[in-house]
């Protein structure tokens, strides 16, 4: 599977995501920075977490307006798979690749820890190695993490499977509306996550829950 990671100013987890597809996948992904029009040939965009522009006006408003995005839209547009994980679903969400948007934690906290969620649908490239309703336990960091929809887009996205994490009961960290930690695109290829798997594939970081969204990817994209 060949892989990119993009890189916008202020990215800080570009390199924890590098570290996780090299581990996974045994080759190194292209680091791309956010001013470059163009995408190598790759399978997987990666949209790393941090704070993007230092979250100046809000997170990810001003890296979905960077040049690279047109290029990862189009990536998508042709089926090629997107991965935002907690900034890059802030991103996701400000292209509008991804439905709704990610607000201020309900307790205007930032908060960091391990959370527990449960999958909620295994059936796209991303959790196809998870067993439906698995829990697993990834970290969070993040101060706007609070994803909120109308309500017919949240039936929406609980009608068409396309709500793939879920907080378990009482480990929802920022007020997301119905308890959502990932959601998919209509052409189930982006997926947009707040929890960090890329920080679970080593047991030597203290877990390896993440490793399964990763060799979901290799399974179906290499």
């Amino acid at each position: 599977m060949k892989s990119a990671v993009i890189v916008f100013p202020a990215s800080n987890c570009d390199r924890d995501a590098a570290v996780a597809l090299e581990q996974m996948t045994g080759r190194k992904p292209h680091m791309v920075w956010h001013q470059e029009c163009d995408l190598p040939d790759v399978d997987l965009v990666v949209l790393p977490g941090g704070f993007s522009y230092g979250d100046y006006l809000r997170s990810g408003a001003m890296a979905g307006q960077s040049a690279v995005m047109r290029a990862v839209k189009a990536h998508a547009k042709k089926g090629g798979a997107v991965l935002g994980i907690c900034n890059g679903f802030q991103v996701l969400t400000e292209s509008h690749l991804l439905p709704g948007a990610l607000m201020r934690n309900a307790g205007l906290k930032f908060v960091c820890r391990p959370v527990t969620m449960a999958v909620e649908e295994t059936q796209n490239v991303f959790t196809r190695k998870y067993l439906h309703g698995q829990q697993v336990t990834f970290p969070v960091a993040h101060g706007d993490g609070n994803y909120f929809a109308d309500e017919e887009t949240l039936n929406r996205l609980e009608g068409e499977g396309r709500v793939v994490f879920r907080y378990a009961p009482g480990q929802n960290p920022n007020g997301s509306s119905r308890d959502i930690a990932g959601i998919l695109s209509e052409k189930r290829n982006v997926l947009g996550l707040m929890p960090h798997p890329e920080r679970v594939v080593d047991p030597l970081l203290g877990g390896t829950d993440g490793r399964g969204l990763f060799e979901s990817l290799i399974e179906t994209l290499s």
